[in-house]
């Protein structure tokens, strides 16, 4: 798959998480699952904002490949979570639970995507500090920040106001 195809599909991941949050909106979220599911959503958008930022940061390797998968791990882990504390409290419509799909296997399209992508020689022992040009950077970073941190900060701005 070339290099745009690979930003569409993660422009769409954005867009699904966007969608999401909206749809928490509708469901009032502040005043069923609250706070406790917002800051759910914080530790996903966290965990999977430290994995971007690593695979930004440093030479496709093993050792990388093995921390991705570990926060990937991490992020089901939390995903799973956030379901558990929202079921008995909000509705989660079909829609939303559609988009859920999305985000959930997003990121192991990522880590998959990432495996292949590993060179054949197994020479790097270590992570390698090798930063991507300044271009992907903002590419990842600037979208992300509009399109999913900016509304996890809202609601749970909301969540906050709400439980006062």
């Amino acid at each position: 798959m070339d290099v745009t195809a690979w930003h569409v599909l993660y422009l769409f991941w954005l867009a699904a998480g966007a969608m999401d949050f909206l749809l928490h909106r509708a469901s009032s979220i502040e005043s069923t699952s609250g706070l406790k599911e917002s800051t759910l959503h914080l530790a996903q958008i966290a965990i999977l904002g430290a994995a971007t930022l690593l695979w930004l940061s440093f030479r496709a390797s093993q050792p990388l490949f093995v921390i991705l998968l570990a926060l990937m791990c991490l992020h089901a882990i939390t995903g799973y979570w956030d379901t558990r504390v929202a079921y008995p409290t909000r509705a989660i419509r079909p829609l939303e639970q559609h988009i859920h799909s999305v985000l959930d296997l997003a990121p192991w399209i990522a880590i998959g995507a990432f495996y292949w992508s590993l060179p054949d020689t197994h020479a790097v022992a270590g992570l390698v500090f090798e930063p991507a040009p300044i271009a992907m950077w903002l590419f990842a970073i600037v979208p992300t920040l509009l399109l999913t941190v900016l509304p996890a900060l809202v609601e749970f701005r909301r969540c906050l106001a709400y439980r006062a």
